[in-house]
């Protein structure tokens, strides 16, 4: 078997017989499950490649950063290429393309929503609100359409709480209860959301869905890789965001029934994070989006440790299933096991529920659906190696792939234009500005009141100051006056005295000449 697709399906593996994934079976969903370390990542690598090799475009999340690998052609071992031979496989290293993505900007193309998009049923899971606080976006939401005012990001759902809470009186009238505390209760909470690095994803450019559902000039879909490292650090925002794209994507796409193909296959890694604290009305949701998508031409594939992790009402949509290996240490995990193993056909030369943690790493379960739509009876699979590497690319191969991506420069610089909060900031400081200035206050009066008293006892003390000086003034000249007048009473005499002595000397002197001449 040469390392290419069949014309029907895309080959995972051999067991008894080829396994092969149908295409015009693979929306119809799938499952990739098994405990951490047991080859999940390898397996959504090898059916992205697949996809992609059969003109489908793909979006996956890469948690680890080992999918990036994709992009790159591989180097196989001794022992992957004796792999392949046991399963007649000519391994071929072959890279698929790739557009990488990146909430934050930093690993790939930003993606981003506007707050409108999001939708208030989101954007409360987001912001953990009870139903109440729910209410009351909603009616933000409500009172900014009814305004023709945009939500586009953080700013504008801020201003437009603030224009709510500042309107309450009225607007209670017409749309129930709004309660100034219950708004500063939501404004809290999008304050730790937007600490939490929400602020990136929410504004424009938004996403436009036909850039993730791209073919290259050979035909080949391009994986759609999300770097979600750093983004689940923030698992509320990353099954929300993801959540949100499935939803755009069943809104948008118009109805195509079971085509050939998918239009566009989707892998949610950590898919257990979508349903941790869901709520009843968001379950619905979830539920409803996988149930119908699929005549969309979307396929949806959950990767997760557990098929417990998944909500039985979604599990049953699930028709193509890889389980990898699973551990049954404790209770709770014996109990997953025996939900796994029960979720399959049962295979009459073993025991499933033996089989699954009996596995070694690359083995799996597979049960894939025929051409009726049907399960097959699982089957001990081992899984083929990849064309292309395993691991992840580095840096430099990461940024030369974005320098040529089809999306360069589509989404890398952040647009503002008016919307709520420039028009609702302009309303403000026009109304400030016409009108007239409000009566002062029962404080701002007695401050005034306060202020002129100060004013007085000021006025007070610097005139008693500038008596204190004259006196003073007058006091020092009056001693002065005092003083020169006792000088001039003695020195007078004095120099009478002096005078009347040296008038005598010089009279003597002038007469002892007179003689001497004579």
């Amino acid at each position: 078997m040469a390392d290419t697709n069949t014309q029907a399906g895309a080959f995972v593996g051999k067991a008894t017989q080829p396994e092969i994934l149908l295409y015009s079976r693979a929306n119809r969903h799938g499952l990739v499950a098994g405990a951490t370390g047991t080859g999940k990542t390898i397996t959504l690598q090898i059916l992205a490649q697949a996809f992609s090799d059969a003109g489908v475009p793909v979006f996956a999340a890469d948690i680890k950063g080992d999918l990036s690998g994709v992009s790159q052609p591989g180097a196989p071992n001794d022992k992957l290429i004796e792999r392949a031979k046991s399963m007649d496989l000519d391994l071929t290293p072959a890279a698929a393309p790739v557009i990488f993505w990146d909430l934050y900007g930093q690993k790939g193309h930003p993606i981003r929503a506007t707050i409108s998009e999001m939708g208030p049923l989101l954007l409360a899971r987001l912001l953990e609100l009870n139903d109440v606080q729910e209410g009351v976006l909603n009616i933000a939401f409500a009172v900014a359409d009814k305004e023709g005012l945009l939500l586009l990001d953080l700013n504008d759902l801020r201003a437009m709480l603030n224009h709510i809470s500042e309107n309450a009186k009225d607007l209670s009238q017409v749309y129930g209860q709004v309660s100034p505390t219950t708004v500063a209760t939501i404004l809290r909470n999008l304050l730790t959301l937007e600490n939490q690095g929400a602020a990136h994803f929410f504004g424009e450019p938004a996403l436009r869905l036909e850039d993730l559902m791209r073919t290259n000039i050979a035909g080949k879909g391009y994986i759609n890789i999300l770097a979600s490292d750093r983004l689940m650090q923030n698992p509320k925002l990353y099954s929300t965001f993801l959540l949100w794209l499935m939803s755009e994507l069943f809104e948008e796409l118009p109805e195509v029934g079971d085509p050939e193909k998918p239009r566009l296959v989707f892998f949610f890694d950590e898919a257990h994070l979508l349903f941790n604290e869901s709520s009843p009305a968001l379950l619905q949701k979830i539920e409803q989006v996988v149930r119908l998508i699929r005549s969309k031409g979307v396929g949806i594939y959950f990767i997760t440790q557990n098929p417990a992790d998944i909500p039985d009402t979604v599990l049953g949509q699930l028709g193509n299933r890889v389980q990898h290996a699973l551990r049954a240490y404790t209770p709770s995990e014996q109990k997953g096991l025996k939900a796994a193993a029960d979720s399959f056909r049962e295979n009459p030369t073993f025991k499933t529920i033996d089989v699954l943690q009996q596995l070694g790493t690359g083995e799996a379960l597979v049960s894939l659906l025929d051409p009726k739509g049907i399960p097959n009876i699982c089957d001990r699979t081992m899984i083929r190696p990849p064309a292309s590497r395993m691991g992840p690319a580095t840096d430099q191969e990461r940024a030369d792939i974005m320098a040529k991506s089809p999306v360069g420069g589509v989404y890398d610089a952040l647009k503002d234009r008016e919307s709520a909060y420039e028009i609702l900031s302009a309303r403000m400081a026009k109304a400030q500005a016409d009108a007239p200035p409000p009566p002062p206050s029962i404080a701002e009066k007695e401050a005034a009141k306060v202020a002129a008293q100060a004013a007085k006892l000021e006025e007070r003390q610097r005139v008693a100051d500038e008596k204190a000086q004259l006196a003073e003034q007058k006091a020092k000249d009056k001693a002065a006056a005092q003083t020169m007048k006792t000088v001039t009473s003695v020195a007078v005499p004095i120099i009478r005295s002096i005078g009347i002595a040296i008038v005598g000397q010089l009279m003597r002197g002038m007469m002892g000449n007179a003689k001497r001449r004579r």
